[in-house]
């Protein structure tokens, strides 16, 4: 949303917005866009002559429930979801749909940041905060439109995956492993719009997809669509040899298992790696970027907001956080840091935000998640409605992990949290914060420990 924003500010509207609830970075790219926002819902919020409301996707988000939306669906004004506001903006350029159940962002904002590095121009929307570029949306005078495509739905009213409305000229596919429980009851369930994506693709359009995500290979096959595949795993056209993993982590580019250019980049993970390497094999394949230009722009990319960045500079702990939203974003950011701090005591402060983390069926994920994890902090569930014998409280989701992980520990407060850290660190830590809210608040006061505690030479 907060985005989509700024592409309407950008192309000279005058935006304002509401939330329950607003925590940085969104909050922090807010104002430094200049747009204004209210705090709670009211139907005082919605300035008397709006030519248009955009109304989000959240349970919250109907007329039953919020004064504003009701106010809003009886005011006579144009409705639309950010997805339709997105379609409208990107008509009539060249779309690259970025889509997948982990990866999109980053693998966005790389294809976005080497867009522009080149001067290509392009327009972009990134579904994160990036570093690199340096806005998560812009309008740009180029004919290139880069656009994270989500497969939720659009908004309360209109059940169509958000990148069904994105007119895709070319598309980026990571993987499509189950995911969104909530919405998505079978991972059939979950795959059906991603093929209507696909099948959207005009016949001169290219797929690049990720031999390695789980399902891709299969799903392609049956709908009879060729592909440009890259991988690490498997012997495909795009792949990746010689890794050498550092504080800058290095490693070839293959084509058709060829040398074509070696990069360097400041990302941890292997998962990372996966991520240059698809958009790459993206943009060489559609001759967006010369390889010498590839190596200046990748090494030149910093990682987004949230996406394993780096929280502090002041402190001689290694302090991250990763996008927990889901099993498969907590197991990557967990493996990268296992990978990059081999040595180190691995400690991770986890908030299960959620819908997902939340619900019994995903119960078996706590299995395995934190198994490479010498303590893990796990926080109490948001208290977002009432419980159902489908949600799981914090007592259970201890009890689970503790069958594989024992050093886990529960806390309900941030104050709580922080004395836990505490007493858990020393000088030999690496701490990974995993969440996909705002953990109210917690991850400034633990900067601030660690520097205070354990401040850099």
């Amino acid at each position: 949303m907060s985005a989509t924003a700024k592409l309407l500010k950008d192309l000279g509207w005058q935006v304002t917005g509401s939330d329950d609830n607003f925590y940085p970075p969104v909050s922090t790219y807010l104002k430094n866009s200049g747009i204004n926002y209210f705090t709670g819902y009211s139907k005082k919020n919605i300035p008397k002559k709006a030519d248009l409301i955009v109304i989000g996707k959240h349970a919250k988000l109907v007329p039953e429930k919020n004064k504003e939306v009701k106010a809003a669906f009886e005011s006579g004004v144009t409705i639309k979801s950010f997805a339709q506001v997105l379609g409208d903006l990107s008509k009539n350029n060249k779309n690259i749909v970025v889509a997948g159940n982990y990866g999109k962002s980053t693998c966005a904002a790389i294809l976005a940041w080497c867009l522009e590095y080149v001067g290509k121009k392009p327009s972009y929307f990134i579904g994160a905060i990036p570093q690199t570029p340096f806005s998560s949306s812009h309008i740009g005078k180029g004919k290139i439109f880069v656009l994270e495509g989500d497969e939720y739905p659009s908004s309360n009213w209109d059940n169509k995956s958000k990148f069904l409305h994105y007119h895709p000229d070319h598309i980026l596919l990571t993987s499509l492993a189950h995911d969104h429980i909530n919405i998505f009851k079978t991972i059939g369930d979950y795959r059906k719009p991603f093929k209507k994506l696909i099948n959207a693709l005009s016949d001169n359009g290219t797929i690049v997809a990720c031999a390695d995500g789980e399902g891709v290979i299969d799903t392609l096959k049956k709908l009879g669509r060729k592909a440009v595949f890259y991988g690490l795993k498997n012997k495909v056209k795009w792949g990746v040899a010689n890794i050498k993993y550092s504080k800058t982590t290095s490693f070839d580019i293959l084509k058709n298992e060829k040398v074509i250019v070696r990069l360097r980049t400041g990302l941890l993970g292997t998962h990372n790696i996966e991520n240059i390497l698809g958009v790459s094999a993206l943009l060489l394949t559609l001759d967006l970027i010369s390889p010498k230009q590839l190596v200046d722009a990748i090494k030149n990319f910093r990682a987004i907001h949230r996406r394993l960045d780096k929280k502090s500079e002041k402190t001689q702990i290694p302090f991250y956080e990763g996008f927990g939203s889901s099993y498969d974003k907590a197991r990557s950011a967990i493996a990268a840091m296992r990978l990059h701090f081999p040595n180190r005591k691995l400690i991770v402060v986890f908030e299960p935000h959620t819908f997902s983390w939340q619900n019994r069926q995903a119960l078996h994920w706590y299995n395995d998640v934190f198994d490479k994890v010498d303590k893990v902090l796990i926080y109490k569930p948001p208290a977002k409605q009432k419980l159902t014998e489908d949600q799981l409280g914090l007592k259970e989701i201890l009890h689970r992990v503790r069958k594989t992980s024992p050093e886990a520990v529960g806390f309900t407060s941030p104050e709580e949290g922080l004395k836990l850290l505490e007493r858990n660190i020393n000088n030999n830590s690496v701490v990974l914060i995993l969440t996909s809210g705002g953990f109210d608040g917690i991850i400034e006061p633990t900067a601030q420990l660690l520097e205070s505690k354990f401040p850099k030479p």
